[in-house]
Parts: C-alpha cells; sequence; structure tokens
C-alpha cells in the first residue's frame, strides 16, 4: 500500500514490506536456462565486418549481347581498370610520359580501394621523373549525391545541410561569371569560324597559352589526394548527344555537374568510352598573372581543337555550365542544329513554345506552366528532329523566392539539390532567400525531374510559336506583336530589353540592354548565323514569331505601369491555344511590327502603345529614342556577311528594323 510521503512499499523476499525499488524477476525456461526476447545477433566478429556488411556492391546491369562494344562483355575488373586508363590519359601532363597512377575510391577508406592502374603515352618526355609520378591520386568516379554530402559535409569548410535537405555551399571569392577572363584558342580552325572582334564574346589566347594553363591545371590536380570525376551527357536528343568528363577538386563542383548535365544510366556508363570534351576544373588554383594574356588570377580556357576547356582561380560552378553551353554553340551548328539560350514548354496536344529573354522578363515564369508539360528553362537545340533541351537539371535564381511566387523551384530544393551561396539560420538550418549578405546571385541547381511536370526525356516535336520576350520601361512597344521571319531575325540578334538604371532618388531613366541572340556572352558564331538558321527552321516547320513586352504601359518607367502579369498570361495563353492567329491586325508606325485590335481578357485599349499615353508627343519622342538605340546597336552587325550571296539577306534583316 502506498505510504504518506509517496513512496511504494514494496514486498521482500519474505513477504515484508520494505521502500525502494521492485525486485527484478526473470523467468525461468523449462531448461533452467535465462533468455532475453531480442533477435538473433549479427554475422560479424568485429564493427569493420558490422560496417562492411551494410553497403552492398552495384553490380553491372548490361546484358551481354553480340551487337554490343566489346566493353560491355568485360570483367568488373577489367572494366574498371579500362575506366582508369581513360581518366590517366585524360589528366596525362604533355612533359611527362605516362598518365597519373590512380586509384578508385576514396583515399579515407584505404581498405576499400582497388588495384592501381596507370598509362602510358608516346611522347618525348623532357622529365624524366617528378614527385607527382610517384603518388596514387584517388578517383571518385559518378559518385551518388548522397556520397558526394558525405564528401563535402566532411572535407569542404562552409557546407551544410538545410533544413529541407538541400546542401548549402559557397563558391568562394566570385559568386558570379568572370565573362572579362574567359578566352578562346584562335588557332587555323577557328580564326574564320567564330566571331571575333567587335561585340564578340570570344577573346583571342593563342594554343601556347592554353597548353601552359593546362599544364597548371592538371599538374594542381594530379597533386591531390583525391579527384571527382564525372562522365555525362549533353543533350536529351540521343542521336546528336555529347559526351563530357568533368575533373574537379570539390564534390560541390562534381554534384552540381551531376545535377545540371544528363546522367547516364549504369549501362550507358558501362560503356562510356572516350568523352568528346573535357573539363579541368581547378578552380581553386590560380593563373599565373605573368602567362601572357592573363589579366588577373580567373582564367576559362577553350580550346575547340582539342575539346578541353580549363578553369583556373574562380570556384563558380556557373562557369562549367556556361562553358559547355558555349562549345554546343560551336559544336551543334556544324551539324546543322540551332543551339538556343530559351525556355521550351510544350501543350497536352504536342505543341512546342520557344521562349527567349534576358534578365527580368519574365522568362522562367512565362514558361513555368502547370498547364503545359516543361521540356527545359535555359538551353536547347532544334535540329530535324525537334527540339531537345541540353541539360539535365535547372539553375534557379534564388533571391527573394517565395512558396506562393515559385512553388516549384521552391519545392524542388530538396535532397540533392546544391544551393550556392545563400544565408541560413545557425540553429534551425531555414534558408532567409531574401538575404544578400554574400550576393545577391544566389542559385539552385537540381535534376529536372524534381519539376513536377518536366517531360521526360526531355525533347518535344518542332516549336508552333517563337516567343520573344523584352521588358520594355520605355513603355513604347505594344504588349504582343506577330513578327515576319525578318522582323524576327532583327529582333532576335538584338536581344532587347529595358531595366531601370538604378535606385537612386530621382533616378527615372531606363537603360536599354541588347544582347545579341538572347544570350551574348555564350555565343561563338556570328549571330547573324544563328538567326538565319531559326528563320529556315521556322520557315521549314511553319512556326509563328511573336513580341511580347512585359515592361511598362502608359508611360516610361516612373510615370506608366507594369503591364500586369495576368494580362500578359492571356496573351500568353492566346499565344498557345492559335486563336491570337485570328484575330485582326494593324501596323505600328516607326517598328512597323503587327498588333492585334483585340486578345481575349486583355483591355483592347493597352494593345497599341499610343492609346494609353496621354502626352502623345512624349510618347513620339520615347518611340524615336528607342529606335535609335536599335539602330545604333545593330551597326555592330552590318557589315558582317553570312555568306556567298548573303548581301540581300542582311539587307532583308536590317528593313526589318525601326524606319524613320
Amino acid at each position: 500500500m502506498a505510504s504518506n510521503n509517496g513512496s511504494v512499499n514494496v514486498a521482500n523476499g519474505n513477504g515484508s514490506a520494505t521502500k525502494g525499488l521492485a525486485k527484478i524477476q526473470t523467468h525461468k525456461k523449462h531448461n533452467g536456462i535465462c533468455h532475453d526476447d531480442s533477435g538473433p545477433t549479427v554475422k560479424a566478429q568485429t564493427i569493420d565486418e558490422l560496417h562492411s556488411l551494410q553497403k552492398k556492391k552495384s553490380a553491372p546491369t548490361t546484358p551481354v549481347t553480340a551487337s554490343q562494344a566489346p566493353f560491355a562483355t568485360l570483367s568488373e575488373e577489367e572494366r574498371h581498370k579500362q575506366q582508369l586508363q581513360s581518366i590517366s590519359a585524360s589528366l596525362a601532363s604533355l612533359t611527362r610520359e605516362t598518365g597519373p597512377k590512380l586509384v578508385k575510391g576514396d583515399p579515407a577508406r584505404k581498405s576499400e580501394t582497388q588495384k592501381v592502374t596507370h598509362v602510358h603515352h608516346h611522347v618525348t618526355p623532357t622529365i624524366d621523373v617528378s614527385d607527382s609520378s610517384l603518388k596514387f591520386t584517388h578517383v571518385l568516379y559518378n559518385l551518388s549525391p548522397a556520397e558526394l554530402y558525405e564528401q563535402a559535409i566532411k572535407y569542404e569548410k562552409g557546407t551544410f545541410i538545410t533544413s529541407t535537405g538541400a546542401l548549402a555551399t559557397l563558391s568562394g571569392a566570385k559568386t558570379g561569371r568572370s565573362p572579362r577572363d574567359k578566352r578562346v584558342v584562335k588557332d587555323d580552325l577557328t580564326e574564320n569560324e567564330l566571331w571575333w572582334g567587335k561585340g564578340s564574346p570570344n577573346i583571342e589566347m593563342d594554343e601556347h597559352t592554353f597548353m601552359v594553363n593546362r599544364e597548371r591545371a592538371v599538374d594542381y590536380l594530379n597533386s591531390l589526394d583525391k579527384v571527382f570525376v564525372n562522365d555525362q551527357f549533353l543533350n536529351w536528343d540521343t542521336e546528336n548527344r555529347i559526351k563530357v568528363r568533368i575533373v574537379s577538386a570539390r564534390a560541390y563542383h562534381s554534384l552540381y555537374m551531376h545535377n545540371m548535365c544528363i546522367r547516364p544510366t549504369p549501362e550507358e556508363l558501362e560503356n562510356f568510352g572516350t568523352p568528346d570534351f573535357t573539363i579541368y576544373n581547378a578552380g581553386q588554383f590560380p593563373c599565373n598573372r605573368y602567362t601572357h594574356y592573363m589579366t588577373s588570377s580567373t582564367s576559362i580556357d577553350l580550346n575547340l581543337a582539342r575539346r578541353e576547356m580549363v578553369i583556373l582561380g574562380t570556384q563558380y560552378a556557373g562557369e562549367m555550365k556556361k562553358g559547355l553551353f558555349s562549345v554546343m554553340h560551336y559544336l551543334m551548328p556544324m551539324r546543322r542544329i540551332l543551339s538556343l539560350h530559351s525556355g521550351c514548354n510544350m501543350g497536352k496536344d504536342g505543341d512546342v513554345a520557344l521562349f527567349f529573354g534576358l534578365s527580368g522578363t519574365g522568362k522562367t515564369t512565362l514558361s513555368t506552366d502547370h498547364n503545359r508539360y516543361l521540356i527545359g528553362d535555359d538551353e536547347h537545340c532544334w535540329s530535324d528532329n525537334g527540339v531537345s533541351n541540353i541539360e539535365g537539371g535547372c539553375y534557379a535564381k534564388c533571391i527573394d523566392l517565395s512558396q506562393e511566387k515559385e512553388p516549384d523551384i521552391w519545392n524542388a530544393i530538396r535532397f540533392g539539390t546544391v544551393l550556392e551561396n545563400v544565408v541560413f539560420d545557425e540553429h534551425d538550418r531555414e534558408v532567409d532567400y531574401c538575404d544578400k549578405s554574400v550576393t545577391e546571385n544566389t542559385r539552385a541547381a537540381y535534376p529536372i525531374e524534381y519539376i513536377p511536370n518536366a517531360k521526360l526525356p526531355c525533347v518535344g516535336p518542332h516549336p508552333k510559336n517563337v516567343i520573344l520576350l523584352a521588358c520594355d520601361a520605355f513603355g513604347v512597344l505594344p504588349p504582343v506583336s506577330k513578327l515576319n521571319l525578318a522582323q524576327t531575325m532583327y529582333h532576335f540578334i538584338s536581344g532587347y530589353t529595358a531595366l531601370v538604371a538604378g535606385t537612386e532618388e530621382g533616378v527615372k531613366e531606363p537603360q536599354a540592354t541588347f544582347s545579341a541572340c538572347f544570350g551574348a556572352a555564350f555565343i561563338m558564331l556570328h549571330p547573324t548565323k544563328y538567326a538565319a538558321m531559326l528563320a529556315d527552321k521556322m520557315q521549314k516547320h511553319g512556326a509563328t514569331g511573336w513580341l511580347v513586352n512585359t515592361g511598362w504601359s502608359a508611360g516610361s518607367y516612373g510615370y506608366g505601369s507594369r503591364i500586369k502579369l495576368q494580362y500578359t498570361r492571356k496573351i500568353i495563353d492566346a499565344i498557345h491555344s492559335g486563336s491570337l492567329l485570328n484575330e485582326e491586325y494593324k501596323k505600328t508606325e516607326i517598328f512597323g511590327l503587327e498588333i492585334p485590335t483585340a486578345v481575349e481578357g486583355v483591355p483592347s485599349e493597352i494593345l497599341d502603345p499610343v492609346n494609353t499615353w496621354s502626352d502623345k508627343k512624349a510618347y513620339k519622342e520615347t518611340l524615336l529614342k528607342l529606335a535609335g538605340l536599335f539602330k545604333k546597336n545593330f551597326e555592330t552587325f552590318t557589315n558582317y556577311k553570312i555568306g556567298k550571296g548573303s548581301n540581300n539577306l542582311t539587307e532583308e534583316i536590317l528593313a526589318a528594323g525601326p524606319i524613320f
């Protein structure tokens, strides 16, 4: 019975009551031995043995058939040996006879590593032996996101798991691309093929300087205990895909490229072979500023003849993505395939639309439509087979991201996603997307299948509509215009948008921005070549060009107002459905644009900008000012010949611009 002070009286062995804990009773079995109720013990004698049971080996799954390449019929050991020989060949110094000695696996887990291999190259050696030739470099080959998380968190300072499971990391001193430090080798191959000179993004370097930087990058990577190697694909069109190899020093870079490139199946990886293009990312190591052509400690170098790219002095992962995009802007047109900096979606009936637009024009918002499938958000090819996404992932801006405005991007930030340069709570790891402490250019890189309405595989039929987006802060371009082929080429080459010059009080003058083909930083050939290919494909497949202004109406910035998103969406819906083609059109002055007199769900008075301006004189002055900016920008392209007998085409494009 209970005592007054709250303690419990417990009967002892002889029946008398004592204060304290109850005596533990065990139940004897019939054989007199006492047993517990737990399950059987593990089949391991040591803790290491127990850990070895935790992970099972991944086995090759390629069925061996007569039609397959011999690579797939090899034993696992031989296959690993060939993979390492291929990687060693990629990492070979040109001043030594052999590639580095490689061993697969994490150096921290020596018991798990496999046999060593190295490759002999028939190059006259200038150095007999070096420290780097005496050591082994561990190769972490096509690791999974989970394995890369472990590597990043263990070895890379500033790497954390956020509250939603994404990997938050830092890109170091550089939080964006360095376009002035990106160079292309000018040689016999590229001198006449690439666009050089005024307006071109291609800054030249010679072969020798490239080899100096390549040697520096390779020596740095070979000096490390381990390197990450990704073998992946570009272009979902399997007939025209490119095999890429990325050699890097950081798990962050490996995971980023795992997300952004197309991920091979185990079967495809077994038969990968030699890559078509290789990136050497030694971004933690600077270039030598005394080397010819170098202007800083950063250099991103492309050699199209060698099919190689070298990165020194920047850890910003976007350099790899955009470097490969530049490569595709060269390789694809050589196959008569048009490479495009655009978004792309497809309706339920298979109607495909391409969206072009610079930052702030609404490209991401308008190409993300829950009633349509997303083929891709940024980089595409248009071939004889239709359209295809170049990438296997999305690289989304995160600044001011909210679940309400961008639910798809918000929900994609989960396990496997790389979050660059974001700020988060030190305790609960909740990300503050409004915080610009590190940079305004915060980003998320995630596989495209994280978007619920992504179309997999990321391919589609030939586009029906080509939509050029402009945020016209001058307020003189119509909300929508139908373009003929010459006008489509003109506005495609111009790549116009206008943003507000600054946030200082009293500054209300918009600033025009022109970026050829809506991606001047990445194109390799002259813009007119891409424009001519675009017009040719549009004509062949019956696509319609549209210019959509998502900017101002009823006055310039500071006087008018931004065109409502709901109106722009109605315009885009009418383009998708085909109903906009059936409306009546009239021609505007100066730019000569065809504008509809009515669009369902949009006030008809805003369709012609002149109607919305109370000051007609100011409207005309502003219109002439913008026309002058277009004309001045286009002077860069007027002296260029597209090919033999191309003068007529150049003149035709020029005539499609503003006339005043």
